[in-house]
């Protein structure tokens, strides 16, 4: 196991060498900086653990970069040095992050002692951040988990668990409502950056005036208004994952400073001059064609395969339309606790209702629906009458169509064909091999062997037109 590492922050080089030595006689790794910028940058090591600094320092002292640490790296817990006369300075510190405080002159044990224990409050931390984090994906009320069951959906998760692990940038393709922003959620919990920031920004959101500023920062006095530096971002999201949603909205002149960012991996805020290393993983979401935009002069084209590394299809709820009743049933859970109701779930006409829908807003349509559907609910089961109007009597889904995605192997197919046909025929196995053309003992025979599990033998299809 990787031993923990310590950055130690003195002007005193005598200080600053012993405080060093110290750790590293204890088994600690060690980085030394005699200045707060300088531990500014060393702070943007993802394996520093614990900052010690002293309070009192020329330029930035020991507040002023805890107060600066507390943004790069929320994460690092920091001990200030201190002299009896700034006591009261370095409890005032306290209430703005720092762990504890040591007074000079300094006992070896009493400094060991405060490292360690800031080293356990981190670990508890990071422990419960985890176990929230499993909880989540065994009870998605929190509405934050992803949901489904679908060949569609099963595919993207696969894809998402093996990209996740990399460094590759991935850009996901969908139209809106589709749920881009958990994908990229899902690929940022998976990787070894989960425990560093997720930041989102939506490019079409933001005015093209101010998005530049947004994402790279901005230096004091670089505009009217500007009365302190500003990180931007990336910057923010340093060690972690930037989601850039709707990047097919940006504007030409913010393109070229992106591409700038994911070549070279750095930037220069707007104002500035100092070059800023950051290091990100982009994950990026349109649901434009950026091919076109390309073609069209609107989408730089090396930006677009800089972006185009791993693609990841997140698949509209048309193709997924099995996954309506549980998406359903998730929202219900997670409205029902939030408007502190008890509801058993939909009736059987609400559920057709939901189910024959289009749902051109995907899920963020029925996620709204659901919601409203709860709010006004007057029993304890959701009936038809309680899901908006434009659901009830909007257009109809594809019906009589099924979406199979290409590659679904044929067993695969053959399942979700019967399934399909047997809902429709509201499970009149003869009937649903009248449609199909084969026999019903067929039908009887695959369910039987769905039951069994995939280690039963196969079944024979019977010959097309075959009634036996």
């Amino acid at each position: 196991m990787t031993a923990p590492t310590v950055l130690v922050v003195d002007d005193d080089r005598a200080n600053l060498d012993s405080v060093a030595r110290i750790f590293q006689r204890e088994g600690f790794a060690t980085l030394a900086a005699a200045q707060g910028t300088e531990a500014l940058e060393m702070l943007r090591r993802p394996e520093v653990s614990v900052m010690v600094t002293d309070l009192m320092m020329p330029g930035m002292d020991g507040q002023e970069l805890l107060k600066a640490s507390r943004t790069i790296r929320p994460d690092v817990e920091v001990v200030l040095m201190t002299a009896y006369g700034t006591v009261e300075t370095a409890v005032a510190a306290m209430k703005d992050g720092a762990y504890d405080f040591i007074t000079k002159p300094l006992k070896r044990h009493a400094l060991v002692k405060a490292v360690q224990k800031a080293l356990e409050k981190q670990a508890l931390v990071q422990e419960n951040t985890s176990l929230k984090a499993k909880l989540a994906e065994i009870n998605p009320s929190g509405g934050r988990a992803m949901v489904g069951q679908s060949p569609a959906f099963r595919a993207m998760l696969d894809t998402i668990r093996q990209a996740a692990p990399s460094t590759a940038t991935v850009l996901l393709l969908g139209e809106s409502g589709t749920g881009k922003e958990l994908a990229a959620r899902a690929l940022h919990e998976h990787s070894a950056r989960a425990r560093q920031a997720f930041i989102a920004v939506n490019c079409g959101a933001i005015p093209e005036s101010i998005l530049e500023a947004e994402l790279f920062g901005v230096e004091r006095g670089a505009y009217t208004g500007a009365v302190a530096r500003r990180e931007g971002r990336f910057e923010r999201a340093h060690g972690g994952t930037l989601f850039l949603d709707e990047v097919g909205e940006m504007p030409l002149a913010a393109q070229v400073k992106l591409l700038r960012v994911l070549q070279e991996g750095e930037l220069e805020r707007l104002g500035g001059t100092q070059t800023v290393k950051v290091d990100v993983r982009l994950v990026a979401a349109t649901n434009k064609d950026l091919q076109k935009e390309v073609a069209e002069g609107r989408f730089r084209e090396d930006l677009y395969y800089r972006l185009h590394v791993v693609e990841i299809r997140v698949p509209a709820l048309a193709s997924r339309r099995e996954d309506i009743p549980l998406l359903a049933d998730a929202f219900l859970r997670r409205f029902s606790a939030k408007n502190g109701k008890v509801l058993r779930g939909f009736s059987p006409d609400a559920l057709g209702v939901l189910e024959n829908y289009a749902w051109p807003g995907n899920v963020r349509e029925l996620e709204h629906a659901v919601e409203r559907a709860v709010v006004l609910a007057k029993t304890d089961v959701l009936e038809a009458s309680d899901l908006p109007e434009s659901v009830r009597k909007g257009p109809l889904g594809s019906a009589g169509q099924l979406v199979i995605p290409i590659g679904t192997p044929m067993e695969e197919i053959e399942r979700r064909v019967i399934h399909e046909t047997l809902r429709h025929t509201k499970g009149d196995k003869t009937l649903a091999a009248r449609l199909l053309g084969i026999a019903a003992r067929t039908i009887y025979r695959k369910l039987e062997r769905e039951q069994l599990g995939p280690d039963a033998p196969p079944v024979a299809p019977s010959p097309p037109g075959s009634t036996d």
